[in-house]
């Protein structure tokens, strides 16, 4: 067992390769940053943890791909909001709500997801907008939502650059949420049943 000194400088050393692999896997310096601090700050508060049955490199990369998947997944029920280059950030949140405060544009309500994803219409609704999706952006959602593949072996099985990847998940996300939307959390919010 190495001291906790010899630990610190062996992290300090992997640190740069850790945030190249986390700026790749969520092209965001701030999440990134934030991935490898949660990591090493998980791997410093338990050092017994690490056996030695591997590479330090390889333990501390396992925990930073688990720490990029819960941000990937909190990800899912946050939308952020996008800032143009002639606006502040308060100018964005101001045009979010109208004059006397109300929020402009209120979301669907989407009842009670948790109740909605037990029922079996509702895959049904979803094998049917997911048939509408074009077959290779189809083939990357399930890949990644349903089989949860990392963007390296999607990548590397579709010959597709991550940038790539990555704007053929949001036009999937985009589209998916439409078909949703008419097909089911409209109708499920209006009383009609498809």
């Amino acid at each position: 067992m190495t001291s906790i000194t010899d630990l610190h400088k062996q992290l300090e050393n992997l640190r740069p390769g850790l945030y190249r692999f986390a700026q790749l896997q969520l092209r965001n310096e701030c999440a990134a940053e934030d991935a490898v601090q949660e990591t090493l700050l998980a791997v410093l508060e338990k050092p017994d943890s690490f056996a030695g049955n591997s590479s330090l490199r390889t333990y501390v990369t396992g925990i930073l791909k688990f720490k990029i998947i819960d941000h990937l997944r909190s990800l899912k029920k946050e939308k952020p909001l996008e800032i143009k280059d002639d606006e502040s950030e308060d100018d964005l949140i101001d045009s979010l709500f109208n004059a006397n405060g109300h929020v402009i544009g209120m979301p669907t309500a989407w009842g009670a997801p948790e109740a909605t994803l037990q029922q079996k219409d509702f895959f049904r609704v979803l094998e049917v907008c997911l048939e509408n999706l074009p077959a290779k952006t189809a083939r990357v959602f399930m890949m990644r939502e349903w089989l949860e593949l990392e963007t390296e072996e999607i990548c590397k099985e579709l010959e597709l650059s991550t940038s790539n990847l990555w704007v053929v998940l949001y036009r999937a996300r985009l589209r998916l949420r439409e078909c949703l939307d008419l097909n089911w959390f409209g109708r499920v919010s209006s009383g009609e049943k498809i």
